[in-house]
């Protein structure tokens, strides 16, 4: 992945170099010492675009889990208003060596359009197009922002039927590359418009001489050539463009607007200064700041409109952050866990296994409360090896040698409880509209009704199973003998469905995983772990280089990799539309980095097909179950385990919901303020 970035990027830098003699003033001169010093003069400029280039991750990191934690999404609006027209210009230029070209130009003319328009203004020490230029730049970004957090609009080529997104998939390495850096809901507005076409205004509206005229016909031709670009390549619209001029136009004007005010300040040749007075000085230093903090006072005492409205953005923006935190930060700790080891869910009902100090606890959670509330289910010589089961009202639980069935409503006692023979995968399911337990003894299926007796079936001439789980009245399991295929079986009702599982990738895929020294050994592949429900299959598959996540349509028999094929995923739930599982993406064991080790949470959204990222940390997050309502987890934070429940449904919580009403409450207060002092200053303003 860092091969691919390092060559884009070293093109752009040596191409920039290379044509300065081409975009250069005429009575400009080359030469050498420029090149060190302009880092001295213009470190403030390099920072702002350096600080810009980075904040682009944190962003889409919160991008990524708005959008899994909100569903907020616009792109149905775009399509409805613009159709399949991106698809038509796709479909008649396509061709392999143009996505070729096409593909190295979206990304590396991108970063020479970038560095060369504050690279060139500040070799030739042109300090009013470079102050101009990066402010215009930075608040590009600044104003794309709002849209990119609250109007998420995804890629052409994963919305549009029949159109690809064709710089994405070139090659492995650079699909790898665009999924780590790029949540694929950027859309609106378009930066690589955005920022070229910036570029361009602050040249045509500031270069009173025509000095960079060269340079900005250039420009100006990079832009239309970016805007076929997008469109070709499956990722914009055609008003993801209209939007990123837009917000060009907006940005040149808050550029020349504030430019006068922050470079008064940050104007390297004074900040020089300023730095050496703190260091040498800091009694005058602190003097300095102590008469601005008394201006500022003075000022904010007595407020004018300008000020007033300063104190409106101010709360504006702080209402957003809170909004935006909360948001981003939904799943809560189920309480009184202290060491989960595992967990079960029902919708509306969490039971976990925890191991605390003065031994095994069986914990249960209702999720319909808003603190989660837990109970603790009293089991006889319970352990942590104990098995248990939890379907609508029913809980089961087994000590090893009993059963013990519970009401969740009331779980004080149990309910009855009988003999068991040794098991493993106990499961509620049910027959004729009633829970029944089941449960597999020496690789052979069992199925009683939770007063002990059995129920009857087909699952009695099924042996050698190796894996098995239980949906409804239907289970589905693996064979020893038959490792690939997945059976399923439904109670009451005699014969079995059997799904050949095929997990095979791209050869380009696999070559990458070879390279790695995992190679793919497909003869010898197994399924790990199953979830199903009436219309989906899921299943992992170990093909000894990693296990993939393959989901399969019970309806139309097709099946694809629902996960990319060389990250080793696990832990499928699939239940109300949703698949979910933990996957380690992006982790290369070759040259593995710190916060790729971990497992993150990932779900699709199967009515739309659309994958959200749900967790983006350094924490390691693992065994996900789908409900109703709520997604649950275990979360590794610092050697601490926790269970995790994250509601599908966006909530404030209280202390936010307080923050935010008092925010309205005071900024209804602040704006009704500002309007009539603007009209108060007008009307004084307007008297002769």
């Amino acid at each position: 992945m860092q091969s691919v970035y390092l060559t884009w990027m070293i093109s752009a830098l040596a191409l920039g170099v290379i044509l300065l003699p081409v975009f250069k003033p005429p009575w400009a001169k080359l030469s050498l010492p420029p090149f060190v010093d302009f880092f001295r003069r213009y470190w403030v400029h390099i920072l702002i675009v350096f600080a810009i280039y980075n904040a682009k991750d944190t962003l889409d990191q919160v991008d990524r889990l708005l959008m899994a934690s909100t569903g907020l999404d616009m792109t149905p609006y775009i399509w409805a208003i613009e159709g399949n027209l991106v698809l038509w210009v796709q479909q008649t230029f396509e061709a392999d060596w143009l996505t070729t070209a096409l593909t190295h130009f979206y990304v590396a003319g991108f970063m020479f359009i970038c560095y060369v328009s504050v690279f060139y203004f500040a070799y030739f020490d042109d300090r009013w197009l470079a102050d101009r230029v990066t402010l215009s730049i930075a608040w590009v970004y600044i104003l794309a922002v709002p849209f990119y957090l609250f109007f998420n609009v995804r890629v052409t080529g994963d919305t549009i039927p029949g159109m690809e997104t064709l710089a994405y998939t070139l090659t492995p390495e650079i699909a790898d590359w665009f999924r780590r850096i790029d949540p694929f809901t950027n859309g609106m507005p378009s930066l690589h418009i955005g920022i070229p076409f910036a570029v361009w205004l602050c040249l045509t509206r500031f270069d009173d001489d025509k000095r960079w005229n060269r340079y900005r016909h250039t420009v100006f031709l990079y832009t239309v050539l970016t805007a076929f670009t997008i469109i070709y390549l499956g990722i914009h619209w055609f008003l993801d463009i209209i939007g990123g001029m837009l917000i060009a136009g907006a940005a040149v004007s808050m550029a020349d607007r504030t430019s006068n005010t922050w470079w008064k300040f940050f104007d390297e040749r004074t900040m020089n200064s300023r730095i050496v007075t703190v260091l040498t000085r800091p009694g005058d230093a602190w003097g300095w700041i102590k008469g601005r903090g008394r201006r500022f006072w003075v000022q904010y005492r007595r407020p004018s409109s300008r000020e007033t409205g300063r104190i409106a953005l101010a709360i504006l923006i702080f209402v957003a952050a809170v909004i935006t935190w909360d948001l981003t930060h939904r799943s809560l700790p189920a309480g009184g866990v202290e060491a989960p080891e595992a967990a079960a869910a029902a919708d509306g009902w969490l039971v976990t296994m925890d191991n605390q100090t003065d031994g095994p606890a069986l914990l249960l959670h209702n999720l319909s409360s808003e603190s989660y509330e837990e109970l603790v289910i009293t089991v006889p010589d319970l352990t942590l090896n104990s098995t248990y089961a939890l379907l609508q009202d029913r809980l089961a639980v087994s000590n090893g040698s009993h059963i013990f069935i519970f009401d969740v409503h009331q779980p004080e006692s149990s309910l009855n409880s009988f003999h068991i023979a040794s098991h493993n995968s106990l499961w509620l399911c049910e027959f004729a509209q009633t829970p029944v337990l089941v449960y597999t003894s020496e690789g052979s299926i069992t199925v009683l009704r939770l007063d002990g007796t059995p129920v009857d079936g087909p699952h009695e001439t099924i042996d050698d199973v190796r894996t098995m789980v239980c949906t409804g009245s239907e289970i589905a399991f693996v064979t020893e003998a038959s490792p690939m295929s997945v059976g399923i079986i439904q109670l009451g009702v005699q014969g079995q469905v059997s799904y050949a599982i095929n997990a095979s990738a791209p050869a380009e895929e696999d070559e990458v995983l070879a390279l790695w020294g995992t190679p793919v050994d497909m003869e010898n592949a197994s399924i790990q772990s199953i979830a199903f429900n009436r219309e989906h299959l899921a299943v992992t598959v170990n093909v000894s280089a990693t296990d993939r996540l393959v989901l399969y349509n019970r309806s139309s028999a097709v099946q694809w990799l629902a996960s990319n094929p060389k990250y080793h995923t696990s832990d499928p739930s699939i239940n109300h539309g949703i698949l979910a599982w933990s996957v380690r993406d992006h982790l290369n064991p070759t040259t593995p980095q710190t916060k790729y080790l971990d497992r993150e949470i990932y779900f699709t959204d199967l009515s739309t097909n659309t994958t959200h990222v749900l967790t983006s940390d350094t924490n390691d997050q693992w065994g996900p179950q789908v409900l109703e309502h709520h997604l649950v987890y275990f979360q590794l934070d610092d050697e601490v385990v926790t269970v995790e429940i994250h509601a599908w449904e966006p909530e404030l919580r209280l202390y936010s919901s307080i923050v935010l009403q008092a925010g309205v409450m005071l900024a209804f207060v602040v704006v009704a303020w500002n309007m009539w002092q603007r009209q108060s200053e007008r009307r004084q303003s307007a008297q002769p």
